[in-house]
């Protein structure tokens, strides 16, 4: 799209333009107006302007300064010159400063538009020469592999766009008739045990080391290209191109290479993998398609049965119909159980659980997957209410199993036990820790509302909302400290506050009693009787040494 600007002291002539031009033709989206040299200059300086129409007599600052000014600020801005005059030094200014072209008043349409026109067309062959030099740049900045990374990711992403990047496609075979595209997916189930002693915790050695055994032996007919997954830190996607094939000769050809290339992975370096084949298509663009087929192949692979080497076709059966067990039912239980320190209970809820889906006859890597992600944010959930996040998580620079550095390695369901278990032991520990530094000032924070406020109706459903702790625990928490109970020591304030008011005779009973917060006299005078065995009135003769 193309921005123009006329700089004209005479508002006829600017409408003049306006009108005349060719707009909508010349790809023109936005024509603004400057009703002198000063203030055009200020809209080229605040905008990006393409083409600028300036008349070269104005007060002030003319157009033959505006032009000295353009060519050093501006270089790259298309003028267009406009003269009342067929004066000389206006022509030779004009023809200094490049400019587009000269149009004398009055100016007629055919003249304008042709000027426009030539202006239009030098901004489009300028930009196009732009866009072929990033072009080039962007290829030869970029290294081959990590660009042929980036076109099969936004492929899979779905985000590809044919027009800008259709000069690319030759790189990925896409422009070759007959060739058929299949995607794999290897998951690694030891990828941080083995990074940890085998690569000395370089990630990117590894990841060089596996998509280099997954591109081993490929070329001629058959080629693989690999990446690690932008979807998942222990997937990597291989892409198998089978040229001039047929769909099913690409699909046995990738299902082949994956096991060799899983086999590769055990031998060299003590990885274990499973993976999943997606089908094979021509089109490029459907790859995204393949890779879907491909990730719900691995997802799917059972954890009850599952076996190092396992490569999952494309057609997989459906899961059985099974009772699926929910960790979202039991988290408050759990919270129950870490709030009052009882580690023990929480760990036998999450076992229980887990036993459950053992049952259950089927549990597939995808659930497995989802669960942990499930189980680290409710327990996220609940720390952040207990101010017991982990610092990590809390600081936002890690997140999930790295953020609680837990090791994510499983590739049995014990193992996948075993990844749960120290998701909770790290919880379970930050709470423990600020829930005893918390515990005392909590208390000492409600005793002191009881305190100031013991003439309101005091509910404990005001604390345990306010601190998340539970009704129990509260109550518990807080006779162990002080002696009374929450409701207990409510009377006990009360009762004491009684006995100072009952001392001053010029108080009568019903205004003590609002003061203490009963708003019936009788029932005060009940509560004051069944805690003192006297009425208040027999207590104020006591007070004045009189007999009962």
């Amino acid at each position: 799209m193309v921005k123009v600007l006329i700089i004209d002291d005479e508002e006829p002539l600017r409408e003049a333009i306006n009108i005349l031009g060719d707009w909508k033709g010349l790809g023109v989206d936005q024509v603004l107006e400057a009703t002198d040299g000063d203030m055009g200059l200020a809209m080229l300086r605040e905008h990006k302007i393409d083409i600028a129409l300036v008349d070269m007599k104005m007060p002030v600052l003319s157009g033959s300064q505006l032009l000295q000014i353009a060519e050093k600020e501006f270089p790259e801005l298309l003028l267009i010159v406009i003269s009342g005059y067929n004066d000389f030094e206006y022509a030779r200014q004009a023809i200094r400063s490049k400019v587009v072209d000269y149009l004398l008043k009055p100016v007629n349409r055919a003249d304008l538009n042709s000027a426009l026109r030539k202006a239009a067309d030098l901004l489009e062959t300028r930009r196009q020469k732009e866009s072929e030099f990033i072009n080039r740049n962007k290829t030869l900045n970029m290294s081959l592999p990590k660009l042929k990374e980036k076109m099969y990711q936004s492929i899979i992403e779905r985000t590809f766009k044919n027009q800008s990047n259709e000069e690319f496609l030759p790189l990925i075979g896409a422009d070759t008739p007959g060739n058929f595209f299949t995607v794999g997916i290897l998951r690694l189930l030891n990828l941080e045990q083995v990074r940890k002693e085998r690569f000395h915790e370089d990630r990117d050695l590894m990841y060089f080391a596996v998509t280099n055994v997954i591109n081993e032996n490929s070329g001629g007919q058959f080629e693989a290209f690999s990446f690690a997954s932008s979807r998942g830190n222990r997937e990597f996607t291989a892409i198998f191109t089978m040229k001039g094939s047929y769909g099913e000769d690409a699909a046995f050809h990738s299902m082949h290479h994956m096991k060799k290339a899983v086999s590769t992975l055990k031998e060299l370096f003590g990885i274990r993998c499973v993976g999943g084949i997606g089908a094979g298509y021509s089109d490029v663009m459907d790859i995204a398609r393949s890779y879907e087929t491909a990730k719900a192949s691995v997802d799917g692979i059972d954890l009850l049965s599952l076996k190092n080497g396992m490569i999952a076709g494309s057609r997989q059966s459906e899961p059985p119909l099974r009772e699926v067990p929910s960790l979202t039912g039991r988290i408050q239980l759990i919270r129950s159980a870490l709030e009052t320190g009882n580690t023990g209970n929480a760990k036998s809820i999450v076992g229980e659980f887990i036993r459950k889906w053992e049952a259950a006859g089927y549990f597939s890597l995808g659930e497995a997957d989802r669960t942990i992600q499930e189980f680290i944010i409710l327990l996220g959930d609940i720390a952040k209410e207990l101010n017991a996040l982990p610092d990590s998580l809390s600081s936002g620079k890690e997140k999930g199993l790295k953020g609680l550095g837990v090791n994510g390695d499983f590739s049995s369901f014990g193992e996948w036990e075993g990844v749960l278990s120290r998701i909770l032991e790290v919880f379970t520990g930050e709470i423990s820790k600020s829930l005893a530094g918390d515990r005392s000032s909590v208390l000492e924070n409600i005793k002191a509302y009881i305190d100031n406020h013991y003439f309101e109706n005091i509910k404990i459903s005001m604390f345990t909302e306010k601190y998340f702790l539970s009704r129990e625990y509260l109550m518990k928490l807080f006779k162990g400290k002080y002696g009374w109970g929450i409701h207990e020591y409510v009377q006990k304030v009360r009762m004491d506050k009684a006995k100072a008011l009952l001392s001053d005779p010029g108080l009568k009973i019903q205004d003590i009693s609002e003061m203490l917060g009963y708003k019936d006299k009788n029932y005060f005078s009940k509560a004051f009787r069944n805690y003192y065995d006297c009425s208040p009135s027999e207590f104020r003769i006591l007070l004045s040494g009189g007999e009962k």
